[in-house]
């Protein structure tokens, strides 16, 4: 069980009065028994994944696969401590009820900043999946266009682009962007106990004296957050092709990170709903609530990908087309379609359904299959960069392709243990909250 369960009232509910929170606010047995679960499927996937070291260019698979994995993974860490510095924001009821499972997202932060570190070592082995720490002198850039390695103008932006996109700069981008992130995630973390164990909880002052810390901390991390994301996005997944550009790119990646956070957090609480104290506080009205607010983070998904690709397609610029056209040629037009029906279509037409809002199990089967699409849709970003993109569909010769089923796996199953084990250190519920009594109350036609 959970450390720190806190004790709040009795079981027993009014017939027609408000409901009583139990008597225990710490996470049930079940949780330690996924969090076993998640363990042994990252180990069992990671011994896995290291077959493919014995296959012909295995390990240059695995290590796009790995980057496909960490993408993936920090989507979820950094976008639960995004998502929660939001909620602190805007206020509302939903936070409420995913205030814990953002927390634990936020928590795993320094997971993914250790799990960089394979990346940034491969950026000096002088053979790395970057073009930019490859060639990274300028003698390189030039010496690769007469060996024809580089077309003239890859190297031309590329020499350009030293100042950002070189080994060096990328490990300092990356830690300076870490140090804020974890600087944020774990403060408001703490500040989050030393909330609910506030003497006055429960009080006009203390519920105003909070708000007024958690926003003004939140309001400008906000910014800085969307900032150094967007510089790490472009570092490690934007620059694998060097001449690409995108205004959006950073802000795509943003609310992608929202559409698979909120998929995780609402499968979470509806799973954890099955025991107290989630019982009680998950109404059909906060459901729905929850499924309304994923069902705008797809449609904001829908509309910034589409806008992005509309420009630039109708532009039809020779600097900027070429990146969809290494996405939909070569049999990848496939994994475009399949991306397309998956990430947008099917959650787009299903969540316009009120019933399956409020249905538990269809809201469990969506938001499962949200997060596998999220990883078809990184894929069909990642993958494509590579010269030898096109071929890879093909099995025949090149099993090391699957790596981009095991890794991710791998490192989602090692990720979910830390974000499981995390999740079940605190009380489930946050007490000291003015909508905790709001949504205790008798449940309304809605």
């Amino acid at each position: 069980m959970a450390s720190g369960h806190e004790q709040h009232g009795s079981h027993h509910l009014a017939a027609h009065g408000p409901r009583v929170l139990p008597s225990t606010l710490g996470s049930p047995e079940v949780l330690s028994a996924w969090r076993t679960r998640s363990l042994i499927i990252g180990v069992a996937f990671t011994v896995l994944s290291l077959v493919f070291l014995a296959v012909p260019g295995g390990a240059e698979h695995l290590m796009r696969a790995y980057l496909h994995g960490w993408v993936l993974c920090f989507g979820f860490a950094g976008g639960g401590l995004i998502m929660l510095m939001l909620q602190y924001v805007t206020g509302g009821k939903w936070g409420l009820l995913l205030r814990r499972p953002l927390e634990a997202m936020a928590g795993t932060l320094p997971l993914m900043a250790l799990a960089l570190i394979p990346l940034g070592v491969s950026l000096f082995t002088g053979k790395s999946m970057y073009v930019w720490a490859t060639f990274n002198t300028v003698a390189k850039a030039l010496q690769a266009v007469k060996d024809h390695q580089l077309g003239l103008e890859d190297a031309l932006t590329l020499i350009s682009k030293r100042a950002m996109l070189n080994p060096w700069a990328a490990v300092a981008q990356s830690c300076f962007a870490f140090a804020v992130f974890l600087f944020f995630a774990f403060t408001l973390r703490r500040w989050s106990m030393q909330r609910d164990a506030d003497e006055a909880r429960g009080t006009e002052g203390s519920f105003e004296r909070w708000r007024t810390k958690f926003e003004n901390l939140s309001g400008p991390g906000i910014l800085i957050y969307v900032i150094l994301m967007t510089d790490i996005i472009i570092v490690w997944v934007m620059s694998l092709d060097v001449s690409w550009y995108s205004s959006v790119w950073g802000l795509k990646f943003m609310v992608g990170q929202g559409y698979g956070v909120l998929a995780l957090g609402i499968l979470t609480v509806i799973c954890l709903s099955k025991a107290e104290p989630i019982k009680t506080l998950l109404r059909a009205t906060e459901q729905h609530d929850l499924g309304k607010f994923l069902f705008a983070f797809v449609m904001l998904n829908i509309y910034l990908t589409f806008a992005e690709f509309l420009i630039l397609w109708s532009g039809n610029v020779p600097d900027e087309i070429p990146w969809y056209l290494a996405r939909i040629h070569g049999g990848w037009w496939t994994i475009c379609s399949l991306d397309f029906v998956c990430h947008w279509l099917i959650p787009f037409c299903l969540l316009l359904s009120r019933d399956l809002k409020r249905s538990k199990s269809r809201m469990k089967a969506l938001c499962t299959f949200m997060i596998l699409a999220r990883a078809i849709d990184l894929f069909w970003i990642i993958e494509p960069n590579f010269p030898d993109a096109a071929g890879n569909l093909h099995l025949a010769g090149n099993y090391g392709i699957l790596a981009y089923l095991t890794v991710p796996i791998a490192m989602l199953g090692l990720w979910g243990t830390y974000y499981l084990t995390l999740l079940n250190s605190r009380p489930l519920i946050v007490v000291n909250d003015p909508h905790l009594e709001e949504m205790l109350e008798p449940e309304h036609a809605h």
